[in-house]
């Protein structure tokens, strides 16, 4: 089941990374790579769009740096883990 926050997630950074990169076609396969990377986070368990949005960004950044897969996913999650770290250390206001 797709949810809301994973379809606004991948449009935002698909249509950002289509702005800086024109020359790729909106059917490339880093689109669906995107989605899957994405909804993997929302299967377990991140529903948070800002962080998704966050994670679905520098997932592209990286596939683009690294050029595979897995890495992308790797450092993506990283940044991820280090934006949720930031945010449970900020003190509630």
């Amino acid at each position: 089941m797709t949810s809301l926050a994973t379809e606004g997630a991948c449009a935002f950074a698909w249509r950002n990374y289509l702005l800086l990169h024109s020359g790729i076609s909106e059917n490339d396969n880093r689109r669906s790579a995107l989605y899957r990377y994405v909804a993997s986070l929302r299967d377990a368990g991140e529903d948070d769009f800002d962080l998704l949005q966050v994670a679905a960004v520098a997932y592209l950044k990286k596939l683009d740096e690294l050029h595979d897969d897995r890495c992308a996913r790797l450092a993506a999650d990283q940044i991820l883990a280090e934006c949720l770290e930031s945010r449970c250390a900020r003190p509630d206001t």
